[in-house]
């Protein structure tokens, strides 16, 4: 198997810079301390077994470890270890957490303000919030100038367990989010969460949202799994529906065969421009994900029946250029930045963003 090496400056494959902007990561805190509702330990038990069974038995972290990760552990995770640019998807739980679960104020007010040069700050938004929630939008956008927004159609709030992105009360936050040029909206339609309710990840109300909000683009992270088919048949309408690959990526390791078939229905449906990887750190470590989707080939089966490529350019797109498309990111000049950041200086990463050397084989 080919080997991809860090060599102390942007990711390579096969002689090959690979810009990675990781689409899905989280600085959560699920201590005991932080949990007020049986949900929330609930809901990182679940994460933690997403997270052993998938992950390598020499990368597993105990639960103890993993009920919190702070600044200093985003940043040697992520940025030591492949990627240039996190994308930061909050997630509130106030149900269930006392602080909430993953806020945008938590990264935005550490990390954010510290390195803003390698993350997205993506805001959050909840039509059951009504006027207060529009005010808060409002407050991210000036606060943080967001250009995406997460939404999370299953969080329970009071005797609510979830609400539909086709709503007329979500239509008024869509209708926000395009007067306010938060032009990305990424919403979770995948696999359940104790205690949420599948049913309300159904990826069937991203339809009409898309279809009425054209000026947006809606990025449906964990491609709708395990709805693969009907996120598909829905994104091949909808020409501002993209797919994001978290949760389907460390099938890559653990269930190549199976992964290789989604990425040829994905590439089929939605080609290779519509798509964008995400390592839905904390639940796994991005590097061995990385690994695992970049060694990732299509069979000569696969190919003759999709008739697509799952290529080095494909491959490309998919860890960093689509996404940076969606954020208006201009990728050489980030490498500049980043060549002599902070971050860069701290982990030796060096001034050699734009001079790699060739990869080993």
């Amino acid at each position: 198997m080919h080997t991809i090496l860090r060599h102390g400056y942007m990711y390579q494959y096969k002689g090959e810079d690979v810009f990675v902007i990781d689409g899905h990561v989280h600085m959560w805190d699920a201590t005991e301390e932080n949990i007020k509702h049986k949900g929330g330990e609930q809901f990182i038990q679940c994460f933690h077994d997403y997270h052993t069974g998938f992950t390598p038995d020499d990368r597993q972290r105990d639960m103890e470890e993993y009920r919190k990760f702070t600044p200093e552990d985003v940043k040697e995770d992520l940025f030591n270890n492949h990627v240039d640019v996190g994308v930061y998807q909050p997630t509130h739980l106030r149900d269930f957490y006392k602080e909430g679960f993953n806020t945008v104020d938590d990264l935005g007010q550490t990390l954010y303000q510290d390195h803003p040069d390698r993350f997205v700050l993506n805001g959050r938004w909840d039509p059951r919030d009504g006027e207060e929630g529009l005010k808060e939008l409002e407050r991210q956008k000036e606060e943080y100038d967001i250009m995406g927004a997460k939404v999370y159609t299953a969080e329970w709030k009071g005797d609510s367990k979830g609400w539909r992105l086709d709503s007329d009360d979500a239509f008024e936050f869509l209708e926000k989010c395009a007067d306010l040029g938060v032009k990305n909206i990424h919403p979770h339609k995948g696999p359940t969460i104790r205690p949420l309710n599948k049913d309300a990840f159904d990826v069937g109300d991203v339809d009409e949202a898309a279809s009425s909000f054209p000026e947006l683009n809606f990025i449906v992270e964990h491609v709708g799994l395990p709805r693969l088919d009907d996120f598909c048949w829905i994104a091949t309408q909808e020409p501002n529906v993209y797919g994001g690959i978290a949760v389907a990526a460390p099938m890559a390791l653990g269930r190549p065969k199976r992964f290789s078939e989604i990425m040829a229905e994905l590439l089929f449906w939605l080609g290779e421009d519509r798509l964008t990887f995400g390592s839905d750190y904390g639940i796994w470590d991005p590097d061995w994900l990385i690994e695992a989707v970049m060694e990732t080939e299509l069979s000569d089966e696969q190919v003759e029946e999709y008739g697509v490529e799952f290529d080095l350019e494909a491959k490309k797109k998919l860890m960093g250029e689509n996404i940076a498309e969606l954020y208006d990111i201009d990728i050489e000049e980030r490498k500049k930045q980043l060549s002599t950041d902070a971050i860069s200086q701290e982990f030796g990463l060096g001034d050699t963003y734009d001079a790699a050397a060739p990869a080993d084989d």
